[in-house]
């Protein structure tokens, strides 16, 4: 995933981690892009993991530079809501942090996850490399196997290398820290990826 420089002022630290989500990230950092739903929630799952360096939210998966938060909801950019996960880990760290994303959400739900609708909630998977990619489908495919048992049906996940990341407006970074009453309709299946 390709991170383009914010077109926002942003906050100059994490309003949890108290690190920079900017680069320059620490060196050895790797960074992953994953749209489970709205992001105010999916950001949540992730920035107190284990090995993550610093989390944020924007849009990626579109056709248009620069995009808005008006511009992805009218869906005329083709982005997804995603979160910027920058992480300090082997590989094994980054199935875990797969197995988190699989687990946060329904990923058979196509456009949408519960409640929001349209294509600015699709599940996505952005990684930074051919090999990522393999272990990014062989958690969907793992993932798929389990939830097969359980009754779910075809995963819908776009799986990506190449992609580029935008960050969203300030107001949308740590949103529910900042609003702690703030909307969440992410909901898991209940499956467990391992």
């Amino acid at each position: 995933m390709r991170i383009q420089p914010s077109q926002f002022p942003l906050a100059p630290r994490h309003a949890v981690l108290d690190r920079p989500m900017t680069p320059p990230f620490p060196a050895g950092s790797r960074t992953l892009g994953l749209g489970l739903g709205c992001f105010w929630g999916a950001e949540k799952c992730f920035w107190n993991e284990p090995g993550v360096v610093t989390t944020a939210v924007g849009y990626a998966g579109g056709h248009a530079a620069n995009p808005t938060y008006r511009d992805v909801c009218a869906g005329a950019t083709g982005h997804a809501e995603v979160v910027l996960v920058v992480f300090d880990g082997d590989d094994a760290l980054l199935e875990r942090l797969l197995d988190v994303f699989w687990e946060s959400h329904d990923p058979t739900q196509g456009m949408r996850q519960g409640n929001d609708v349209g294509s600015q909630y699709r599940s996505a998977i952005y990684v930074a490399d051919d090999k990522e990619l393999g272990l990014a489908r062989s958690s969907r495919d793992r993932y798929q196997e389990a939830l097969g048992r359980a009754g779910y049906g075809k995963i819908t996940t776009e799986i990506a290398t190449g992609r580029d990341f935008y960050y969203a407006e300030d107001y949308h970074q740590q949103y529910l820290v900042r609003n702690p009453a703030g909307y969440c309709g992410l909901g898991g299946t209940g499956v467990c990826a391992r």
